[in-house]
């Protein structure tokens, strides 16, 4: 895929984001900004059987920021939270098919981030 095909499809997930709104009785929820560009995200886990049945995100951001949480959430569907919580950086851009390189590194993971802190917060309950 081409870089022009790339930054199509970001823009294309920040004007539409899938998965954008809240979960209701989420079985985990975290909040996380990112304080480098202002980015802010909430995520709402539902987890049955101990999978992701479902997750959401809200809050605003960049485009990257957006479109990350678009594609992870749309990811995380059907697997363990241990899953996702275990796929680092490197296998995120992978997902999100760019490597934003160091200066957007915080906009791209703030979804996984807060997904992660969603997890520390449920096992600390």
């Amino acid at each position: 895929m081409s870089s022009d095909l790339y930054a199509e499809r970001i823009i294309q997930l920040y004007e539409m984001p899938h998965n954008k709104g809240v979960i209701e009785n989420a079985t985990m929820h975290a909040h996380e900004d990112n304080i480098t560009c202002g980015d802010s995200i909430d995520v709402y886990i539902k987890i049955e059987n101990g999978i992701i049945s479902e997750a959401k995100f809200d809050g605003k951001g960049c485009a990257i920021s957006i479109a990350s949480a678009s594609i992870l959430t749309d990811y995380m569907k059907g697997k363990t939270i241990s899953d996702i919580v275990g796929i680092g950086a490197e296998k995120l851009f992978e997902i999100i098919g760019i490597n934003p390189g160091p200066a957007r590194l915080h906009c791209a993971t703030l979804c996984l981030r807060t997904v992660i802190s969603a997890a520390k917060k449920q096992s600390d309950e």
